[in-house]
């Protein structure tokens, strides 16, 4: 586009301004939950904490805070006040500079994070535009849904999407809503892999994801080009991923055939909140699909690592064996799995060799087809990604507050329905299996009736199930091809992928908000989830060792930090593994505190 046909309306001075308050108020809340800061408690009156953080210049930042559970504190945007003359430069990224100044993070990684909170402040300026009322988004499709998300509610650079220029954001962010057509390329199966679930073959799956017409005009496409097209595997990319990183980086694969491009498929998709899976919206029945776009958001490059998708399959088989003999699962939590049914991956010849390489290298070129949550829906169903109950419209109302007041539930049944859907299913496959999904808001999809709760759909198995490195005989039967690509964790490692991933990660939030709007305790919220997990573990005396082992009522657990992670420990260094989560320190446990005041 021409410069002056830029869709910079959005960045006006009092969007500009709203929204990096906001961002600095976040980033104060999350730096001290993560003790990157320890400010100066000044006073407290009526439950709010009013504090000052001074940096290495005399700059000092004043706002109020109440404190949380979990050792953490909600930040009332409105309240910050920064006193200093300067105001030239965002007051977020003035904070990060006095960060910076106290001489724990480098000049290379805090440049790199200006660039991915100013991507983050123009996304949060365009999503201000959003005309939305929380009593309309309840009535959204799941595909819809999803692209009225507006980022991580713990990672302070949320939508920094390094390797997107701005077009590329109008086009391919997910908030834009903007649908799109894949496009298909020949890979010939001396390069390319393909693998399934058993029964599904390829021929099905590509017959399913596009028309008669369409395979025929790939199909004569190759005769034109001299080859023969039984050779070749048909696979979807995504465009960005084709122009920024296929040409170059395959560009000796093309020239001796090996990769022909073909065009486009005539469905239409939208991108959901990961940016790189797609949401079929011509037919919803059909896949979703998941594709590598090699740029970095959220501490890791958003492709598909080879030997994860490869195995994908087996994983899906592995986790839906245990729910298909399982009746707790199957028919009591009526829990549902969208199995990443097939994949393609495709090495590239000299990365795979390299000793050393970084890992982005090893994940360009794949695709993932996982089913559609929509044939998982029985009548009066529909889904919402969980993460849409941290969501809060521009006049300041609550998604969440809205379902509860459609439901015709108190916020107190509605929240017990909410720990009956979610907790049982994730608990099962802990203590009985050895086994964890990473159960994030994004990962997570709730199924609702009657804007109730109802159970729980879990998916993106590739990345995100673990399991117990404790010699469980549920695990024996794991093949040493899946011991080898599925991470192994100790006990409070495992256990980490609800406490952190679900409690910390979402819960945490989802209590202030009803906290807030409701004035319903996050003491009562914590004390309901405490006693869902009780309720399980009295359903299940013989798993009393399991409870023990996985102990997530357990007074502490050592704190797993995000921020921390990009800022000090990883930075953007180009390592061969993904980074991981930081450890610092230990934080109170919730679910323990509540019950020690019940005592009390």
């Amino acid at each position: 586009m021409k410069i002056c046909e830029t869709p910079i309306h959005a960045l006006t001075e009092t969007a500009w301004k709203e929204k990096d308050q906001q961002l600095l108020a976040k980033m104060l809340q999350e730096f001290m939950y993560e003790e990157i800061i320890m400010p100066k408690l000044m006073s407290e009156r009526d439950g709010i904490r009013f504090y000052e953080w001074r940096d290495q210049k005399g700059v000092v930042y004043c706002f109020q805070a109440k404190p949380r559970l979990f050792n953490s504190f909600y930040v009332l945007p409105e309240s910050v006040k920064v006193d200093a003359e300067t105001s030239d430069i965002p007051l977020s990224l003035a904070f990060l500079l006095s960060i910076q100044e106290e001489g724990k993070m480098t000049g290379s990684t805090a440049g790199h994070l200006v660039k991915e909170y100013l991507h983050t402040l123009v996304a949060d300026t365009h999503l201000k535009e959003r005309s939305k009322l929380s009593k309309e988004l309840i009535e959204l499709d799941y595909a819809e849904l999803e692209g009225e998300m507006t980022g991580h509610p713990w990672i302070t650079y949320n939508k920094g999407r390094i390797g997107f220029g701005y077009d590329d954001y109008i086009k391919y962010a997910p908030e834009q809503k903007k649908k799109v057509q894949l496009s298909w390329i020949a890979i010939h199966k001396k390069i390319g892999s393909f693998h399934s679930v058993e029964g599904l073959s390829y021929e099905s799956v590509i017959e399913k994801e596009l028309d008669g017409k369409t395979i025929q005009f790939f199909r004569k496409k190759l005769v034109t080009k001299g080859v023969q097209a039984e050779d070749y595997y048909f696979m979807p990319i995504h465009v960005w991923q084709w122009n920024n990183v296929i040409v170059s980086m395959f560009a000796a694969e093309i020239a001796n055939k090996e990769l022909i491009p073909l065009g486009e498929g005539e469905d239409h998709y939208l991108p959901q909140q990961s940016i790189r899976t797609f949401v079929n919206v011509t037919n919803k029945e059909k896949h979703h699909v998941k594709l590598p776009m090699s740029i970095l958001n959220t501490l890791v490059y958003r492709g598909l690592p080879s030997e994860r998708t490869v195995i994908a399959p087996e994983v899906t088989a592995f986790m839906k064996n245990i729910w298909e003999h399982d009746t707790f699962l199957k028919e009591e939590c009526r829990l549902g799995l969208l199995g990443e049914v097939a994949t393609m991956n495709v090495d590239h010849r000299t990365f795979s060799k390299l000793k050393g390489v970084p890992y982005q290298y090893l994940e360009m070129l794949g695709v993932v087809w996982r089913e559609s949550v929509y044939n998982g829906l029985q009548d009066g169903e529909y889904a919402i990604t969980l993460a849409a109950l941290l969501h809060v419209d521009h006049e300041g109302k609550p998604f969440v507050s809205a379902l509860i007041e459609k439901s015709g539930l108190t916020v107190e049944e509605w929240v017990k329905q909410l720990a009956k859907a979610i907790l049982p299913p994730l608990l099962h496959y802990l203590y009985q299996y050895g086994t964890v999904f990473s159960p994030h808001g994004q990962n997570t999809v709730l199924v609702l009736k009657n804007y109730q709760p109802e159970r729980l759909i879990m998916k993106d198995f590739v990345d995100d199930v673990n399991i117990s490195d404790q010699p469980l005989p549920e695990l024996e039967a794991v093949s040493p091809e899946l011991k080898k690509v599925l991470r192994s964790e100790p006990p409070e490692g495992l256990t980490q992928f609800i406490f952190t991933g679900l409690f910390i990660c979402h819960f945490r939030y989802l209590s202030n908000i009803l906290q807030e709007n409701e004035q319903f305790s996050e003491h009562h919220f914590w004390s309901i989830v405490r006693e869902e997990i009780l309720s399980y573990q009295r359903k299940f005396p013989h798993l009393q060792e399991r409870f023990n082992t996985f102990d997530l009522l357990r007074p502490t657990f050592t704190k797993l930090t995000l921020n921390r992670n990009r800022m000090f420990d990883y930075g953007y260094e180009d390592g061969e593994d993904r980074p991981h989560a930081s450890e610092y320190g230990k934080v109170t446990n919730a679910l323990h505190e509540v019950a020690s005041q019940m005592i009390v």
